[in-house]
């Protein structure tokens, strides 16, 4: 379930590339996913060193040249009339692709085009979690790929040389390659998802000078020996960090993302960890407010998906969404969580109140929709 946004406009550091938005609500279902093994090229083990306050001279040797394991990621979002763009990291040779959750969020189709074969294959969402901007998928029919190498132990400290690799602009074609310095290390910023209004806390990210752009998301960042030390992501259109000073990006450590990508292929759904398919109840909502003007409880509903559960339910704009089975929403963020919790064909009954106040209880049977 998403706020209706304003617009969706680039943003300073990297991110996917969106043009135009809609609105779609959606949950998670349960599916078959991979069983836990090792992943190749991973190295394991040590601790992201803490940040550093002190100036310090780049360290390693010049930047790596390396791009290995690359994918572009290109989506379509039907349900929004608009398209995506963005950039993942074979972690497996079966097609197994590490990218940011906001890459491939309100996806109705994915893309992904494998820079070292040059071939491009369609794509599934073998889970998410959105709070950490994190997502794993599948290119279906991929084998023998080449995986990138992920350092989960390297010792990352300010004034490190890094590289990042990434769809920039969404050009597709040859990665672009940047390069620059680490500034900090476990750093904590605030993301809003501008299409819901909800607000996340990152952290632990690892912060870079390195001119990363939109398109960028989700690409490695290398050190100097062309190991992925961390996932790129950053402010996008519709996905923005709030932050102090000079732009700067940011990236998930590598250890991080590989912590999620195991707990989706154990089909672990705790700490918002969501696998398989996504529901859809089909309404755009927004913050309501007061009669002072202030904020309201609630998710107002401004408009409805045609041909979605909520339309076929009887609901409709100007109505407002308090509360999902036993649970209050107080918001449209919190529409979005509990929904999250339910699958494609699951009943829920969606409490709402009219104009007047007058509080009314609807079940609604929620069809499947696109990743959250």
């Amino acid at each position: 379930m998403h706020e209706s946004p304003s617009g969706r406009g680039a943003g300073t550091a990297g991110g996917c590339l969106v043009v135009a938005a809609l609105v779609v609500a959606a949950a998670v279902a349960l599916v078959s996913v991979l069983l836990g093994r090792p992943l190749p090229g991973v190295q394991e083990g040590g601790t992201v060193a803490a940040p550093q306050n002190t100036a310090e001279e780049p360290r390693g040797r010049k930047p790596s040249g390396r791009k290995p394991g690359v994918v572009n990621i290109f989506t379509e979002q039907g349900l929004r009339g608009s398209g995506a763009a963005g950039t993942g990291i074979v972690i497996d040779p079966s097609g197994l692709v590490l990218t940011n959750n906001h890459v491939i969020q309100g996806a109705t189709e994915i893309r992904g085009t494998n820079i070292d074969n040059r071939r491009t294959y369609r794509a599934r969402v073998l889970g998410y979690q959105k709070s950490g901007d994190i997502a794993l998928i599948r290119l279906t029919g991929a084998a023998g790929l080449k995986p990138a190498v992920l350092d989960t132990g390297g010792d990352v400290r300010r004034g490190d040389v890094v590289t990042a690799v990434g769809n920039a602009g969404g050009k597709g074609g040859t990665p672009e390659v940047v390069t620059g310095t680490v500034t900090a290390t476990d750093r904590q910023i605030t993301a809003t998802d501008q299409s819901d209004g909800s607000t996340e806390r990152l952290s632990g990210l690892i912060e870079t000078n390195a001119p990363i752009k939109p398109g960028d998301s989700g690409g490695p960042l290398l050190d100097t020996r062309g190991r992925v030390i961390g996932m790129n992501t950053a402010a996008s259109a519709g996905y923005s960090m709030k932050q102090e000073g000079s732009p700067r990006g940011y990236a998930i450590t590598a250890r991080r993302a590989l912590a999620i990508v195991r707990q989706i292929q154990r089909g672990d759904t705790s700490d918002g960890v969501h696998i398989g398919r996504t529901a859809l109840l089909g309404v755009q909502v927004r913050t309501p407010t007061t009669r002072s003007g202030g904020r309201g409880d609630g998710a107002l509903i401004s408009d409805l998906i045609p041909g979605t559960p909520a339309e076929q339910a009887g609901l409709r704009p100007g109505a407002t969404i308090v509360g999902v089975d036993e649970d209050t929403v107080d918001s449209p963020g919190t529409l979005t969580d509990l929904l999250l919790r339910h699958h494609p064909g699951d009943t829920v009954q969606v409490i709402w109140t009219d104009r007047a106040g007058s509080r009314f209880s609807t079940p609604v049977t929620l069809a499947e929709g696109p990743p959250q």
